[in-house]
Order: structure tokens, then sequence, then C-alpha cells
């Protein structure tokens, strides 16, 4: 793969990652639509990679406040019984909410992507959770916010979140969608969404990395070394620079814009795949 399709895909998986389009459906689509060569395992892990680096350094403060108080120290130390308890809770929710996602990872993560990843099943999955999106950013209260999460939001985002095992659902689309049906407001939501996916990418990439040091070692990448860390770096940083934007811009916004994207996108390549379809 030349280096500026690397490029290319890793802007993409920054961009869809955490915007609530897919990033799945995207890589997936983008090599089938320009005629790219598949670009394989390697640079796979390499954009999760990236993007588990955009997550972990945007929410570094967050996740080293949880993970200190949900194993039981005092961290900030100015921090009250208050605060404590109430970060303990939030840790305990996120390696709840983790769980769905990794069991069915585990058990079904190969079947899907041999059977499921295709422009048909992609196109009606972005145009079936646009629909749902809608739905619940229009008939959610969205009052709620991140602090006064509880179990059930835990258990409920975190099922919602292994739906994303599908191509084309998005985990960010599926957990902020969830998340405004248990009545979150649209950041609270998204920030739910954000943190809770960070366990997930980490473990897709510890999961490919013996894989990944296996084919290296053997002489078998089947990219450069250079191209998986410029891959890695892109996606990162901007990566980083989307989760910023797009909390931001809920501050003012609805997720229409998405919903529309979702819409179009998903009729555009059910359209193309029956056209495609014909022609053979």
């Amino acid at each position: 793969m030349p280096l500026y399709q690397a490029i290319i895909l890793a802007l993409v998986q920054a961009f869809t990652e955490f915007l609530p389009v897919s990033s799945t459906a995207h890589l997936t689509l983008f090599p089938w639509i320009f005629g790219w060569q598949d670009p394989g395992l390697s640079f796979d892990v390499a954009l999760h990679a990236g993007t588990l680096v955009a997550v972990l350094l945007y929410f570094f403060k967050d996740w080293l406040t949880l993970t200190l108080c949900g194993l039981g120290m005092k961290y900030p130390a100015n921090a009250t019984g208050g605060e404590l308890s109430q970060h303990r809770r939030l840790f305990w929710y996120m390696v709840i909410g983790t769980i769905p996602g990794g069991l069915l990872g585990a058990l079904f993560e190969k079947p899907i992507e041999e059977h499921f990843r295709t422009p048909m099943v992609i196109a009606l999955s972005m145009i079936i959770i646009g629909l749902v999106m809608w739905w619940a950013d229009s008939k959610s209260q969205k009052t709620r916010e991140l602090e006064q999460s509880n179990m059930g939001d835990a258990a409920a985002i975190g099922t919602a979140q292994a739906l994303a095992l599908c191509p084309g659902v998005s985990r960010s689309g599926i957990t902020i969608t969830a998340g405004l049906f248990r009545g979150f407001t649209r950041q609270a939501a998204t920030r739910f969404s954000f943190l809770l996916s960070t366990p997930l990418i980490a473990g897709a990439v510890v999961s490919h990395l013996p894989k990944l040091i296996k084919m290296h070692k053997a002489g078998g990448l089947d990219l450069p070394l250079s191209t998986l860390l410029i891959s890695i770096l892109v996606s990162g940083v901007a990566g980083y620079f989307v989760i910023a934007f797009f909390l931001r811009y809920l501050q003012t916004h609805t997720l229409k814009l998405f919903v529309g994207y979702r819409l179009v996108f998903g009729m555009i390549i059910l359209v193309w795949a029956f056209l495609q379809a014909g022609m053979r």
C-alpha cells in the first residue's frame, strides 16, 4: 500500500472512530470504492493503536482518577468522600460495561468479519442505526449528567456497544444512542461512550499484537514499519482533535448532521451495491 493511501485511511479511522458514522464501514468501503488492496491485519492494528493513543491522551486525567479510585486509592488528595465514591462507582461501571462487548467480540468477531463485512450489510446498518439515532436524539429527555450514571446505564450502554461488532453500526453511534435513551445529555452520553470505548480498543490492539510480532519476526509484515508508525501518528493526532471537536460541537448542536450523513451515505452504498451486483 502506498504511503498516501495509508495516510488517507488513518485520517478516515480518526474521524469515523469517534464520530457516530462507523469506522468499520468507511475502512471497508474506501478500498472497495477506489479499488485499493486490502491493507491487512498489521494496518488494522496500527489504526486502532492510533485511536487508542488519542482517547487515552484526551481522557488521561479521567482514567487516572477513575482507575486509582476504583482500586481503593484516594486521588486527587483533596477529593471529598462523595467524589471518591462517585469515581469508584464510575470505574466499576466501565468495567461492567466492557464485559458484553468483550465476550461477544471473543465469540463472534471472526464469523462477523468473514460474513458481514459486505456493502449491503453496511448500508442497511448505516440507515437503520441512523434512524434509531434520530429517534433517540429527538425523543429522549437529555437531563442526566455523567455523574448520575448507575449500574443499569453501564449494562444498557455496554450491551449496545457489543452490537457495534456488526459493520456499519458504529461503536460511538450505538453507545451515544443508548445513552440518550437512558436520559443522558448529548455530552454526557458521548463522554460515557468514549470512556467505555477505551478498554475495548485497548483489548483489540493487545489481542492482535502477538500475531503482529510473530509476522514481524518471520519477515511477513505486509507493510513497512515506517508506514505503520506514520499511520499510528496520523490516526492518534487527528483522533485527539476529533474528540475535542465533537464534545464542543454537542454543546450547541444536535446529532441531525450525522443522522443525515448516515442515511445519505447508506442509500448511496445500497444503490451502488445493487448496480455492482447487476453488472455481474
